[in-house]
């Protein structure tokens, strides 16, 4: 049976604060933070225990593989070969981060799925 998402926060990370902490400490290009750190921190501290948690995991994904948001962006179109389209570009920079990386995901499926096998 899965635990919920207060469980996970507790066995995980031990309390809501530490799991703000552990967000806020993320590399700065990765999640969108607004001019003030203590509003954000805030902010988050009053959002659901689910949304952190995607948060945290989608953000320490991004940054383990791409170290930024800006990189995702470059990686994302190179795969679909739309490097020099900045207006495309400048678009996919004002989605949040959880779009990008899932859009990134399945375009990545899609291309290993059209190469053919080497069988």
């Amino acid at each position: 049976m899965k635990k919920s998402p207060l469980a996970q926060v507790k066995d995980s990370f031990g309390s809501k604060e530490k799991l703000v902490d552990a967000l806020v400490s993320l590399p700065e290009g990765v999640l969108d933070r607004g001019e003030d750190k203590d509003a954000w921190k805030q902010q988050l501290l009053t959002a659901a225990n689910t949304k952190l948690l995607k948060l945290h995991t989608v953000g320490s994904q991004v940054s383990k593989r791409f170290g930024s948001k800006e990189k995702l962006v470059d990686a994302l179109l190179g795969l679909q070969k739309r490097a020099k389209d900045q207006d495309f570009r400048a678009k996919l920079v004002t989605l949040p981060i959880g779009k990008l990386y899932d859009r990134y995901l399945s375009v990545e499926r899609a291309t290993k799925r059209a190469q053919p096998s080497t069988k």
